[in-house]
């Protein structure tokens, strides 16, 4: 097949007409075209009167090699091989693996371990996502939270609880089978085109539970409620696994794919001699405008056009103090949510069901943080600087899991808010207006005031005095790096630190293809 890119439709053509604008572009029949499937498909709204869809297509076409000889300086090529080969193990030489997280990073481990035949043990900590589901309800709505089923831990990670993003800049062949896996397991087949796909937190919880169903079918084994809480060490190389403090399960080869909330396991590893590394994080807010503005400013005046749905953006900046800011996670027409996984703390983040139909569109609003901003050389001394900022905003919010906010006028001019604007906040369990200067450092306030002005000219109205501010966004990324070598292993022969949590990804799909290479990795030794 060929793949033929720039074809374009406006808004009002029928995606049948790709068909004919195919015929046109090449100079051919529409006969000679035996059968097409779109590759890729993007909004192009870098000019506000001329909105329009852009496709890359694959053609199945009579004559191809004297079309792509033709058309080859119009970017005409040969549509590569992107078939995952996987590379089958062999159980009988393996005891099984043991994986521990049920995230995107260690339920395709497992999903790979098992369809090349060892039958691995998944530990999850929290709860399956249906049951999980519940205890973050009862949170959000009375403020009761449960430290081992919440946002970042239960099945699914942190991610089932969010925009369910699919984007990613990496460039792996991997990323196709994450896509056709979700795919296979009731995503929508769009996902495998779109150039920014996400699936929202509705449709990945029901995709997650079906990948679980899948390894169990292969042979696998998921155990909810089971925390890693020590590991069995002989001679530098790990014999077995610690589970809830008292079930013993002998092992040699573990992958650890934790997630980057798992601060007690995090200390675990460091006292049994496993090497970890600070890493640079995120710090910051969730910032919210009407999803009307961000429609406006994206697409003129085709804003609310049913085939273009809510607009999204992506804003980053070099500040002249020396800092840099930028959006991350942005969820239109969705909800900023309480996350917090330890008690007296408050954490953010964001939400958005597949429709992306509520009022208020969504993003972190953060600084990048380095080692020397921890005030410590300890390798874990960013998560004891994430605890400090987070125990400050429960405190800030009014000590009942209530988020601290402010609207970005009143923090613009350094005052207090006392209530909200036009815009209403959609943190859940609640807001308390007040000062979010008391719960970030000054270095991050400072940056995020520059930050708003400077947004604020690429998208008119970012720095809408009634816009709701809400802290803090501490959970970007990891704040630590397991160390491993170039067979993925750590320090401890047997120890396999996959994902975002070991600070190896930064997404659903760049810690998904993480887990397939370590599980690559654990076959090929």
């Amino acid at each position: 097949m060929l793949r033929v890119p720039e074809i374009k439709l406006s808004l009002d053509q029928d995606e049948k007409s790709i068909k004919k604008e195919i015929a046109k572009k090449l100079h051919i029949s529409e006969e000679t075209i035996k059968d097409y499937r779109i590759f890729k498909k993007s909004i192009d709204a870098r000019k506000k009167n001329d909105v329009h869809f852009v496709y890359a297509v694959d053609i199945d076409v009579e004559d191809e090699e004297r079309i792509l000889r033709k058309h080859s300086k119009k970017g005409v090529i040969k549509v590569p091989e992107l078939k995952y080969v996987l590379n089958n193990g062999n159980p009988k030489d393996f005891t099984r693996p043991v994986v521990v997280g049920l995230g995107p990073a260690g339920l395709f481990a497992g999903l790979t371990l098992a369809q090349m035949g060892l039958k691995p043990i998944i530990l999850e900590r929290g709860k399956s996502v249906d049951e999980r589901a519940k205890d973050i309800e009862l949170f959000w709505e009375a403020g009761k939270l449960n430290t081992e089923s919440n946002v970042q831990f239960g099945e699914g990670g942190a991610g089932t609880f969010s925009d369910g993003k699919l984007t990613t800049l990496i460039k792996d062949p991997r990323c196709r089978k994450v896509l056709e896996e979700f795919v296979a397991a009731g995503a929508p087949e769009e996902i495998l085109y779109l150039n920014k796909p996400h699936i929202g937190t509705d449709i990945l919880r029901e995709v997650v539970k079906n990948i679980r169903k899948t390894i169990i079918f292969l042979g696998g084994e998921v155990r909810f409620n089971s925390k890693l809480t020590d590991l069995l060490i002989e001679d530098q190389k790990i014999v077995g696994v610690k589970i809830n403090d008292s079930e013993i399960l002998k092992c040699d080869k573990v992958l650890i794919a934790l997630g980057h909330s798992a601060r007690d396991t995090f200390y675990m590893l460091y006292e049994k001699g496993i090497e970890i590394k600070q890493k640079g994080f995120s710090i910051g807010v969730r910032i919210e405008h009407p999803q009307k503005l961000i429609n406006e400013s994206q697409y003129g005046e085709f804003a609310g056009h049913q085939k273009l749905g809510a607009a999204d953006y992506k804003l980053s900046g070099h500040l002249d103090n020396g800092r840099s800011a930028y959006t991350f996670c942005m969820c239109p027409g969705g909800v900023v949510v309480g996350a917090a996984s330890e008690e007296n703390m408050i954490v953010t983040n964001g939400m958005s069901y597949h429709a992306r139909d509520k009022e208020n569109a969504n993003s972190a609003l953060l600084v990048g943080i380095t080692p020397e901003d921890f005030g410590s050389e300890h390798p874990l001394a960013g998560v004891e600087f994430q605890r400090k900022w987070e125990k400050l905003a429960f405190e800030v919010g009014g000590g009942n899991y209530k988020a601290p906010a402010q609207k970005v006028g009143d923090f613009l001019i350094n005052k207090p808010s006392t209530s909200h604007g036009d815009i209403l906040p959609s943190f859940r369990p609640g807001v308390k207006m007040t000062d979010l200067r008391l719960c970030l450092p000054d270095y991050v306030s400072e940056t995020i005031n520059r930050a708003l002005l400077l947004f604020d000219k690429k998208i008119k109205g970012y720095a809408n005095p009634d816009a709701i501010m809400t802290g803090v966004e501490t959970r970007s990324s990891s704040p630590i790096r397991i160390q491993r070598d170039e067979n993925m292993q750590a320090n401890i022969r047997g120890i396999y630190p996959v994902g975002e949590g070991a600070g190896y990804a930064g997404g659903i799909i760049s810690a998904a293809v993480d887990g397939i290479r370590v599980a690559e990795k654990v076959v090929s030794g």
